[in-house]
């Protein structure tokens, strides 16, 4: 099996790169089933304070490998279930990690490759980027939780002419729908998500971790039970250093420097 996610860390940076770039990414069973392990590993790591998604060469991912699909079109409806659950389990782990989350998008953003984009709590976009979430185009209904986050991101009707009138469109429209954060010109994305990695790992990751959990059940969750979960985090951090070296910071007027904890 070759390796077609690649995982590295630096200064409590990690970078999760999809490999595939032959064929953009696209994702076949290995990467729906690598994607499990390498996730899980990165919310276990100590070490890693922040996560960037990104693709190797022309694209982010192209969606779904649909000549892999072809050559197991008998078998496909088992193997969608078993691939598909193995990226589901790496699509919530990122989700769900108390740690952020910046997916790092360019060239092709398509199918399985939106979800995840959609999955990650943050996103940056090369300018030249193209999006669609293509399903409908070979007769597929969504996966990879976007049925959950779009509705969320852009409202119904929108999400569902996304869904069903796939058409292709580009970063500046991504932004206006809050499907990105930042859009950048292609030979700056790079550098511009090193920055922003940076300032998540430097940041206090309990802090991020319950605002990230908060921000995530707040759509299930009664505005009065949503309230005392608030308070609750917010007493929880209070135990913690980093809150401690926040406040001392801000009173002595210097940067903090958080630890995590």
């Amino acid at each position: 099996m070759s390796q077609v996610v690649l995982v590295s860390v630096a200064a409590g940076v990690a970078t999760l790169t999809l490999n595939r770039p032959q064929v953009l990414n696209a994702m076949d069973g290995e990467m729906m089933q690598q994607l499990r392990p390498a996730t899980e590993a990165l919310e276990k790591d100590p070490a890693v304070r922040a996560v960037v998604i990104r693709g190797e060469g022309a694209a982010f991912m192209a969606g779904g490998d649909v000549s892999v699909f072809h050559r197991h079109i008998g078998e496909l409806p088992e193997l969608i279930v078993r691939w598909g659950t193995e990226m589901h389990i790496a699509f919530l782990a990122l989700r769900r990690m108390g740690k952020p989350v910046l997916a790092s998008v360019h060239g092709a953003v398509a199918g399985a490759g939106f979800s995840l984009m959609c999955a990650a709590d943050l996103a940056i976009a090369a300018a030249d980027t193209r999006f669609t979430l293509a399903y409908a185009n070979i007769g597929a209904s969504p996966d990879g939780g976007s049925t959950h986050f779009l509705p969320r991101l852009v409202g119904y009707k929108k999400a569902m002419e996304l869904i069903m009138l796939p058409d292709r469109f580009d970063a500046e429209t991504a932004r206006s729908l809050g499907l990105v954060n930042w859009v950048v010109p292609a030979a700056e994305l790079v550098e511009q998500t090193a920055k922003i990695a940076r300032r998540l790992a430097d940041g206090p990751t309990g802090a991020f971790a319950e605002a990230k959990r908060l921000v995530n059940q707040s759509f299930s969750t009664p505005m009065e039970k949503q309230m005392e979960e608030e308070l609750l985090a917010f007493s929880r951090c209070a135990r913690g250093a980093d809150l401690k070296e926040g406040v001392g910071a801000f009173i002595e007027k210097r940067k903090p420097a958080f630890k995590g904890s």
